[in-house]
């Protein structure tokens, strides 16, 4: 049996998780997989997470350098998140013979390529299955199950603070604020919430996700990003009456030698099977051109989910080749970055309450290529009253286009509204 030596580095939640998950299953793993991993190091800034797990103090290490030089240690597994300081320590790791398990999306959207060529140069592996969608093994399934196919759109949820705070809003009525609040009493979303409900977490995710889909690089500047912060009780309200659930949505497509991706709410059907994905949970739905439609689904962020994902990582990168090469660092100077792309959308108009008003603003749609699928209207109050419109795909440039022609008809008072539909 082999034995292997190994050092984390951040034990907070999700460091904590792996470690957890190492120590409590070491003689499963030992016996499934014929191999018995050690956690011989432990770096942080202080000896406090490991106290407070009744962790030895003999395992601590406050120095990267004393850490990539210790010839018994052959992986480290990272989980500090955030790029600094982590680049330069995982640089240093990986410079010294060690390969590097991580979690860090941010890191890799913004380092991918530099790190990945480093590893290679070095003979060794950058593993990072938990940096996208927590336990759900979608990395794994895009690099190393559907290598024959022809990935043709990537459809997630792909963020769990922002899909329980939506969640929350749709079942119980509440509003954004009063969700968000209870995501950040319950540990799911930070005291500062902006990577999450500002959709950049999501952005680099799609980043990794859409560079694997696609065998080239998506950077995550290419990403069209906006998050939730802008979603009312009364979309939610209306997105029911209209048959849909809202959920932010992370979208990835190729044709041909352009790729789009973007990450914004979207009104999901509630046919389709991405509009049951409630709470935390993650999916991912994607489409191959000889497998078809998939999903994958489950718990997208946590200590166990993610920690799970590390410690495969982990026993793959220990008992396989020491290179790790996911096809996703290639870059393509044929590929170009779609700016506008299609979509159908939702509008939420507030008209005076007349004839003729719905057929005004027909003729402003029509006029710059966008047509009309369904219209509702609300009951209204005294001489107003709200129109819900859904248009049939049109392009980003003429749905804008006709939103600022409309906001300025006498008998509209407000167009309340854009989201776009799946």
């Amino acid at each position: 049996m082999q034995k292997k030596k190994i050092a984390i580095m951040g034990l907070g939640t999700v460091g904590g998780g792996a470690y957890d998950i190492l120590t409590r299953n070491r003689e499963y793993i030992m016996s499934t997989q014929d191999i018995d991993i050690e956690v011989a190091a432990i770096l942080d800034r202080d000896e406090t997470p490991l106290i407070r797990r009744g962790i030895a103090k003999s395992l601590f290490c406050s120095d990267i350098d004393k850490l990539a030089a210790n010839g018994d240690i052959e992986l480290v597994i990272e989980t500090m998140g955030g790029v600094e300081p982590a680049k330069t320590f995982i640089t240093k790791l990986l410079r010294s013979g060690k390969s590097v398990v991580t979690a860090n999306k941010e890191l890799l959207a913004k380092h991918w390529t530099e790190l990945t060529r480093l590893a290679e140069q070095n003979g060794v592996g950058l593993y990072f299955e938990a940096s996208c969608v927590g336990g759900v093994p979608i990395i794994r399934a895009l690099g190393e199950s559907l290598q024959g196919d022809r990935i043709q759109s990537v459809y997630g949820i792909i963020n769990g603070t922002t899909n329980y705070i939506l969640s929350k809003m749709s079942t119980e009525n509440i509003d954004y604020t009063g969700a968000l609040a209870d995501a950040q009493k319950l540990g799911f979303a930070e005291a500062d919430p902006k990577s999450d409900v500002e959709g950049y977490d999501a952005a680099y995710k799609l980043s990794i996700l859409a560079s694997l889909a696609f065998h080239t690089v998506v950077p995550y500047e290419s990403v069209y990003r906006e998050g939730i912060t802008k979603i009312t009780g009364a979309d939610i309200v209306n997105a029911h009456a209209l048959g849909y659930e809202i959920k932010l949505l992370a979208v990835c497509k190729r044709d041909g030698d352009t790729v789009e991706a973007r990450v914004h709410p979207a009104l999901v059907s509630r046919s389709h099977p991405l509009a049951a994905v409630s709470g935390a949970y993650n999916a991912v739905y994607l489409n191959g051109d000889s497998v078809g439609d998939l999903m994958f689904f489950g718990a997208g962020a946590g200590a166990s989910p993610t920690g799970s994902a590390i410690v495969s990582d982990t026993v793959k990168a220990l008992k396989g080749p020491r290179c790790c090469d996911f096809g996703g660092d290639r870059s393509d100077d044929n590929i170009k970055f779609a700016g506008d792309f299609t979509s159908g959308y939702y509008m939420c108009v507030t008209v005076d309450d007349k004839p003729g008003v719905l057929g005004k603003i027909c003729t402003v749609l029509s006029d710059n290529g966008v047509s009309i699928k369904s219209a509702l209207q609300r009951e209204g109050t005294g001489e107003r009253t709200t129109l819900l419109l859904l248009t049939h795909r049109a392009s980003e440039r003429s749905i804008t286009a006709a939103m600022g022609e409309i906001e300025k008809l006498p008998v509209v008072a407000a167009v309340e509204s854009m989201i776009r539909v799946l």
